[in-house]
């Protein structure tokens, strides 16, 4: 069990169904009322032991003793021009993530960071700037959704979750998977697997854990190029990895009926955008049930890259669907506020690293 903090409690946010039940053992007290402390955690995002009334007062009073129930603490919130809203969240450590709410055809979508920082440093990518601080913990992960919540207006509801924030899921592979548990778990969070999906760069070990894991979420692949002497310098852990792996992972990933691979393409003038590119991906992806998302470049001035015409983009499209590849032009959410793709990245933590020189 996770301990944190330096009272040296327990900490309940984090905590698997079969680690709560155990827990309530401890005190005499039968499995179920684990799966009803489990449910007021995440089922009902309870904040305090008072809040839960079907358990006796002597188990609440001795699990006060023992646990507590941990928060992230609500920093700053941005609104773009567009609705898309940017949080960023205080970590018990005093790191900083942020996480994004995008709205979109009448659902909301939450935007999941699962490390501080990101060790990846993909070329075009402003959180691979910061280099890689720490992984966050499980309840650190669910706790997002949970803030996030709290801060709907009535009426609103979460519908969508994406792991596609700070950091690479599958690097951190065990807090993320036990964070996803909690997620989908029907006394948790109760999202339906399909509604949500993970974003890897092509961490090859992992993906096929993930796909043995049994929990059917939907894969994303961080593609970006097509061939491997061009992954290789915008997408460095392709050098580990290369595409011939990292296809047959992928093609090897657990689809059920009518669900597709999603691959991400951020198109970067003159270096991936080319007709070329574009065919070469059609033979990359040929017979694979799948989707392109195409993502012009998100500027910044850390990235020495530029945006390409949306004539390019559209020429890319095309080409891909002549090749029969599915293939969408995704718009940039928040870019106002630098809450769109590739943007994320905390001044909290540049500062700390800049104090402390732990980057790693």
């Amino acid at each position: 069990m996770e301990v944190q903090g330096i009272d040296n409690k327990i900490d309940l946010k984090g905590l698997s169904l079969e680690e709560m039940e155990r827990l309530v053992a401890d005190h005499g007290e039968p499995s179920y009322r684990g799966r009803q402390l489990f449910h007021w955690v995440y089922g009902r995002g309870a904040r305090t032991f008072a809040e839960m009334t079907d358990l006796s007062v002597a188990l609440r009073a001795g699990l006060a003793e023992q646990a507590s129930i941990s928060a992230l603490a609500s920093l700053a919130k941005e609104v773009s021009r567009d609705g898309t809203r940017k949080y960023l969240f205080g970590c018990a450590d005093g790191r900083a993530i942020e996480t994004v709410l995008i709205p979109d055809e009448g659902r909301l979508t939450a935007c999941l960071s699962t490390q501080v920082g990101c060790a990846l440093a993909c070329a075009f990518c402003l959180t691979g700037t910061m280099g890689f601080v720490r992984h966050l913990q499980p309840g650190e992960i669910v706790d997002q959704v949970l803030a996030l919540q709290r801060d709907l207006q009535p009426g609103e509801r979460i519908g969508n979750l994406v792991l596609m924030g700070m950091g690479e899921p599958l690097h951190n592979y065990d807090a993320t998977v036990k964070a996803l548990a909690i997620l989908v778990h029907p006394l948790g969070l109760a999202y339906p697997p399909r509604r949500i999906a993970l974003s890897t760069v092509g961490l090859v070990p992992e993906i096929v854990q993930l796909g043995r894991s049994g929990l059917g979420v939907n894969l994303a692949v961080s593609l970006h190029a097509s061939t491997d002497e061009l992954r290789d310098r915008l997408v460095p852990i392709n050098r580990r990895y290369p595409l011939k792996e990292l296809m047959a992972a992928v093609r090897a990933y657990p689809l059920p009926p009518r669900r597709r691979i999603t691959f991400e393409y951020v198109m970067i003038d003159g270096v991936n955008d080319r007709p070329e590119d574009a065919r070469e991906m059609v033979r990359l992806l040929h017979g694979l049930r799948c989707k392109v998302n195409l993502l012009s470049l998100n500027e910044a001035p850390a990235i020495p890259f530029r945006r390409p015409s949306i004539e390019r983009v559209e020429t890319f499209q095309h080409i891909l669907k002549s090749g029969g590849i599915v293939a969408t032009i995704r718009e940039s959410r928040g870019l106002d506020i630098s809450a769109a793709c590739g943007l994320l990245a905390t001044e909290v933590n540049q500062k700390s690293l800049d104090t402390s020189g732990c980057l790693a």
